[in-house]
């Protein structure tokens, strides 16, 4: 008999390492800081460069991987900075040491730009690629960011996780993600009613949700109708931006237990939406 054929070695995952390249924090162009201070953001002495030093991993490890479109440090500055921190006059309205998490958060936005102006509050930046997580972990480790953490997964799975059950102080479940967080965060392409099933149900009972959208956001609330009914949440309102629109959806109820659906159905078939391919 013949011998069997060697399996083919599959080669390790390479891991990107940008932990000791030689970057140094991009200038924030003098039309960035008018804008922000025109929204009324006040930066900390050092925030300005460590959101640089930020953008300059971001570009440098855009590279080799495929965390942005955007090659222009200026226009990075608005379209990713400035467009994420358009979100802390919603984070503000949280009292300090409240928990964030950044859903889908792909090379860190809008998490980490909230992470380094808002160091009072714990933000998770959540995505299920591994690169991309490994990247996260050494943007933390150098722009030194004690409030930030990354979680490995989809939101699909990661939002039916209710941690662990104790009775210690309490019924009650420690770790986990489920209705976990008092503020959802996420900037991503795609239906609101997506999104939502996405996110909503890491939202406590009484938290809420703050999506950036583009200019079509009353249309897609208005399709997001029915699902956001089926996800117990309601929309708050829609605020207009420097660099777009940020829908807010306010949890009333605990999120029916069947929601979200299985990994990718909310994508193919939005939830409550009659043609999804409309």
């Amino acid at each position: 008999m013949p011998p069997k054929p060697a399996k083919p070695q599959v080669p390790a995952r390479e891991k990107l390492d940008i932990s000791a390249a030689a970057l140094g924090p991009i200038a924030a162009p003098q039309a960035f800081l008018d804008e922000a201070a025109a929204l009324g953001i006040e930066f900390e002495p050092g925030d300005i460069e460590k959101l640089g030093l930020y953008l300059a991993m971001l570009m440098h490890a855009n590279e080799s991987q495929n965390l942005t479109a955007i090659r222009d440090s200026d226009e990075a500055w608005r379209r990713h900075i400035l467009d994420s921190l358009t979100l802390v006059s919603t984070v503000v309205d949280f009292p300090e040491g409240s928990t964030i998490v950044d859903v889908g958060t792909g090379g860190g936005l809008p998490g980490v730009p909230l992470a380094i102006a808002l160091p009072a509050y714990r933000v998770a930046l959540m995505d299920a690629t591994a690169k991309k997580c490994d990247f996260l972990e050494q943007v933390i480790a150098r722009v030194g960011l004690g409030n930030a953490t990354v979680v490995r997964g989809r939101a699909e799975v990661l939002a039916h996780d209710r941690g662990v059950r104790t009775t210690e102080g309490g019924i009650g479940h420690v770790g986990g993600h489920r209705e976990k967080y008092d503020l959802v965060v996420a900037r991503a392409v795609g239906r609101l009613a997506t999104l939502a099933e996405l996110t909503v149900p890491f939202a406590k009972v009484g938290g809420r949700v703050a999506l950036i959208k583009g200019q079509k956001a009353d249309e897609e609330v208005a399709e997001a109708e029915k699902a956001l009914h089926i996800l117990k949440a309601v929309h708050a309102g829609t605020m207009e931006t420097p660099t777009g629109r940020i829908v807010l959806l306010d949890k009333r109820s605990a999120t029916p237990r069947d929601y979200p659906r299985a990994d990718g159905e909310p994508s193919r078939s939005p939830l409550g939406v009659a043609n999804p391919k409309g």
